[in-house]
């Protein structure tokens, strides 16, 4: 459990390496966030906590854990920091819609939701949904960070991840199947799904060739994909660092694509889908990050 000392502690030696006059400041507006939020927000968020990643499922986010996350991100993230090209997402409001994005960070997708609430864009912020992967929920503070925002706990590509072995591959195609029927009706309720193709993050801030399998949360009728390009988040939550550190952050949405029609360009081949869609992701970062989608377009 959570208790109100124990979680302003864990935040703050999360920013380990700060000045105390920083470290006390951001002690304070914790305390008062979660004094005018109450126990039984508090109460709230120990249960998600508790029960986020224990099944292959939907899990809702929580309002406290979210606030919590942008008192933190007036601290860490660089006034820099900015998303633009929300008019390609108001040019399909209330049309299914799928973020396909770049994967650098743990931190990725909580660092969207918060520039896309900064953006004044809070209620588009407020339908976000993440695919996420095991690892998602494998420590405390993962867990924590996944309350920010509804999640889809879902099994990893065999090829990318060894961390579900211990499943057969016959059941981890069947969970596959499960997650991306939840996922499925989540757009169906007007949800952004937000999922990162290449399945897992990149180790050298390069892109990695998307899955195809992932077309297949792309199948609800009318659903529009907007790719989704992120920098910056690699060096605020460096693969094996523990800390966070400050640096400017910027995600870039691109027009959006017909799903149906892409696959009917595609010939219905995923592997042909999914590179596309991998390229329009690139086409919004800079070389370093292009990757793979960068060498096949030379």
């Amino acid at each position: 459990m959570l208790g109100r000392g124990e979680l302003i502690d864990a935040i703050t030696t999360f920013l380990g390496g700060r000045r105390e006059a920083t470290l006390q400041r951001m002690r304070d507006l914790l305390e008062r966030e979660l004094d005018a939020a109450g126990p039984a927000a508090l109460a709230s968020l120990n249960e998600r906590f508790m029960a986020a990643g224990s099944d292959w499922t939907y899990y809702p986010p929580d309002p406290l854990a979210r606030r919590v996350h942008h008192v933190l991100a007036e601290t860490i993230l660089d006034s820099a920091s900015r998303v633009t090209g929300l008019h390609h997402l108001d040019a399909v409001r209330g049309r299914p819609v799928v973020l396909l994005a770049n994967h650098l960070s743990y931190a990725d997708a909580n660092l969207l939701e918060i520039l896309l609430h900064r953006a004044g864009a809070g209620a588009d912020a407020d339908r976000l949904t993440v695919v996420a992967g095991p690892k998602v929920y494998s420590s405390l503070k993962r867990r924590f960070s996944s309350l920010c925002f509804g999640t889809i706990k879902t099994p990893q590509s065999t090829a990318r991840s060894s961390e579900d072995a211990v499943m057969h591959p016959r059941e981890v195609a069947r969970v596959a199947r499960q997650c991306i029927e939840i996922a499925l009706d989540r757009v169906r309720r007007g949800e952004l799904l937000l999922v990162f193709a290449e399945g897992t993050r990149s180790r050298s801030c390069g892109m990695q060739q998307t899955l195809a399998g992932v077309a297949r949360y792309l199948e609800w009728p009318g659903t529009q994909v907007l790719p989704v390009g992120l920098t910056g988040t690699e060096l605020m939550f460096p693969i094996g660092d523990e800390a966070l550190h400050d640096v400017a952050i910027v995600a870039r949405i691109g027009p959006a694509i017909d799903a149906a029609d892409l696959r009917a360009r595609s010939g219905g081949d995923r592997r042909a889908m999914m590179d596309a869609l991998g390229r329009a992701v690139a086409e919004l970062l800079p070389a370093e990050y292009q990757g793979v989608y960068g060498e096949l377009r030379t």
